[in-house]
């Protein structure tokens, strides 16, 4: 029997943890943030792990937070599915649409601003673009901070307000992006497992929603997944994504209109949906996955 190790115990968990266990892996969560961890014995010896950090193989994707991530991964002494390497390029909109432009690979009209910068600047980097844009945080996950500005000056009243943020010396990340808006796109999330595409689900807000002029589809923020069968064309897509960028295991996120179908962010901590929303083999595959990233250790 594998043990996996997770640290999220949300939703994934879970899912997760019965199919995975009748391919005989069995999945454990090691908690990695809002505690303490010892890091050091003080003494010049080095600090053995807790029994908690004891008997895993494998883990499957590197913590959220990176500095107790750090921590968490030296004590556990197991390879990660996605590392800490693939955590980083995903969490990166900017880089990871740099990277798939430079492939050849479509992707909304973006560009990047890094803080701080003087009001023309941001005049200067939405002249190419047509209004509504949308402005983001660069970093950040689950649609958090994500606005639409329909002129110049609500674009730069978001902007003050991140700019508030950026100002803050302990924020490490100071960019933010602005992208072209997709309007009616239908929002898509693509699973990759080890190069190829494993089911989707199209998230997809209710009427009351659209009616309230909603247009965020993250699922946290009320939208509801439901299982689709993309085409060959997305399928294609999703599976080059993942090839440029070298993550194994990989949320893609599609939008697609009436005459374009683009990548519009990756997640390498991709949530995992009832399994029915995915291809029959998908538990088959991240479990084959899996120890054959538990073999490398």
């Amino acid at each position: 029997m594998i043990r996996l190790a997770m640290t999220t115990d949300a939703e994934t968990f879970e899912r997760v943890r019965e199919p995975l266990g009748e391919r005989g892996i069995e999945v454990g969560h090691v908690r990695a943030k809002e505690r303490s961890l010892r890091v050091s014995s003080g003494g010049g010896e080095r600090a053995e792990p807790a029994d908690e950090f004891d008997g895993f193989d494998v883990g499957l994707v590197y913590p959220t937070r990176l500095m107790e991530g750090a921590v968490v991964d030296e004590r556990l002494g197991v390879p990660w599915v996605n590392g800490r390497d693939a955590v980083v390029t995903s969490r990166n909109k900017a880089g990871v649409l740099a990277a798939l432009d430079a492939a050849g690979l479509p992707t909304p009209g973006t560009t990047l601003v890094s803080n701080p910068v003087d009001e023309s600047v941001v005049v200067d980097a939405v002249n190419d673009f047509s209004y509504p844009v949308v402005v983001k945080p660069n970093s950040a996950t689950r649609g958090v901070g994500v606005a639409t500005a329909s002129d110049l000056d609500s674009l730069l009243g978001v902007v003050d307000y991140l700019n508030l943020i950026h100002d803050y010396r302990a924020t490490g990340d100071k960019s933010f992006l602005i992208q072209e808006f997709l309007p009616d796109a239908r929002d898509y999330r693509a699973m990759v497992v080890d190069g190829r595409y494993a089911g989707a689900v199209e998230r997809v807000l209710d009427d009351d929603a659209l009616a309230a002029g909603r247009w965020k589809h993250n699922v946290h923020r009320g939208a509801t997944a439901r299982g689709v069968d993309l085409d060959s064309e997305a399928r294609d897509l999703a599976e080059r994504a993942a090839e440029t960028l070298g993550i194994d295991y990989l949320g893609v996120d599609l939008l697609a209109t009436d005459d374009r179908l683009v990548v519009n962010e990756t997640n390498a901590r991709p949530t995992v949906d009832a399994a029915t929303k995915y291809e029959d083999d998908f538990y088959d595959r991240l479990a084959a996955l899996i120890r054959r990233t538990a073999s490398r250790e």
